[in-house]
């Protein structure tokens, strides 16, 4: 527990009115200081930017997964956890990371590039009428082709990938339903049972995919087990676009409801990457990320106890205005921009400069197409803090 001199708050992360809008909340939790006690949680919520990359360095706080109760009932879910570098620290993380890392390194991020722009044309060619939901019609279908495509899975499952992601994901939320733990466990055996068949096919019948990378891949320590290899790929399924279609979402609107900022875009005045970098920024797509102590550690003047959780609150630490001058604004040409939209640390995230490609691309080939698209009505925002997006965004095409 904290004491009782110690900033606390008994913020609601689950409340309607925070999670459509967490940024007034999340300044005011900055003013209390940089490290706060979140009393329904019992953790401490790391609210300022130096705070936040402390919590995200320091060894001394990791991911510690702890099997979901009772086990019997979660046991694909964990399983799927317990075996992912995201869950685990060195030397397991150390070891699962540079067996990733070194299929991922095969040149396969660089030969996708034209692959995505092609991909990304096609579905803008399918668009027909004057107004879309931009996210169903394209920012979800494409960043499930992109990772798809580089994994090796087949045009004919990977209609049920995003169904599978979006189940296992809501498990991260601070307020899940019966229903949603089941939704949760079911998606979790049958995104395995279909990964495991594709391991064995490629076991077989090796291709140039990452799947295949990851099945032939070695260091001094071996390979990866089945059970690796089967969390690794689901991982990257459940990364590879989750964050995309947020990160995609969440940015397009900032653009599209400040349109000085889009204007200064589509004059080419602003490079799409930088714009991107300052969209991750603005409205993080991932807002929380936990780290439990393994020793005693003091954070921003603060002891954060053995055992007691420590969360950086990323889009908190992305606002914070004693490192990112006028953090409320929303500048597409902010240089420098030292966001941490994709994490710091071990467990900085591994695909990041796929996204950053994707999203370039995703961002260019609608903007190079409908340079005066804008809103139609008021985007609907999906009712989660720690992965924080929207649901529909309609748009009108324009010209």
């Amino acid at each position: 527990m904290s004491s009782p001199t110690e900033p606390r708050t008994d913020l609601d992360l689950t409340d309607r009115v925070f999670v459509a809008d967490p940024y007034p909340a999340l300044a005011e939790l900055r003013h209390r200081g940089p490290m706060v006690w979140h009393a329904p949680t019992e953790m401490w919520l790391a609210t300022t930017h130096a705070a936040a990359t402390a919590v995200l360095r320091d060894r001394r706080l990791g991911r510690i997964w702890s099997d979901r109760e009772p086990a019997e009932r979660f046991a694909a879910f964990n399983a799927l956890h317990r075996h992912q570098m995201m869950e685990n620290e060195p030397p397991v993380h150390t070891r699962l990371r540079r067996l990733v890392a070194a299929a991922f390194g095969r040149g396969h991020v660089e030969r996708m590039r034209p692959r995505i722009a092609r991909l990304a044309a096609d579905l803008l060619d399918q668009r027909s009428g004057d107004s879309i939901d931009i996210l169903a019609d394209y920012a979800e279908p494409l960043p499930v082709a992109v990772i798809a495509d580089l994994l090796g899975v087949p045009e004919s499952g990977r209609p049920r990938l995003r169904e599978w992601s979006q189940a296992i994901v809501r498990m991260y939320e601070y307020r899940r339903t019966d229903e949603l733990e089941r939704a949760a466990v079911s998606a979790s055996e049958e995104f395995s049972e279909y990964v495991r068949e594709l391991v064995s096919e490629r076991t077989a019948r090796p291709g140039d995919d990452l799947i295949s990378d990851l099945i032939a891949v070695r260091d001094e320590g071996g390979r990866l087990s089945e059970d690796e290899l089967v969390a690794s790929v689901v991982l990257l399924l459940n990364a590879g676009h989750e964050a995309s279609v947020n990160a995609f979402g969440n940015g397009l609107v900032a653009l599209l409801t400040h349109p000085d900022q889009r204007t200064r875009v589509t004059s080419g005045a602003v490079p799409v990457a930088m714009a991107l970098e300052e969209m991750l920024r603005y409205d993080a797509p991932l807002q929380l990320f936990e780290r439990t102590a393994t020793d005693d550690v003091e954070i921003a003047g603060i002891r954060v106890r053995r055992g007691q959780k420590a969360a950086a609150l990323l889009g908190s630490a992305n606002r914070d205005p004693e490192v990112i001058a006028a953090a409320d604004t929303f500048d597409v040409g902010r240089d420098p921009n030292p966001h941490v939209g994709f994490g710091l640390g071990v467990h900085y995230c591994l695909g990041a400069p796929l996204a950053r490609v994707e999203l370039e691309i995703a961002l260019r080939s609608v903007l190079d197409r409908w340079p005066d698209l804008e809103l139609v009505g008021t985007p609907r925002r999906r009712p989660t803090f720690v992965l924080r997006g929207y649901e529909r965004v309609d748009v009108r095409l324009g010209r």
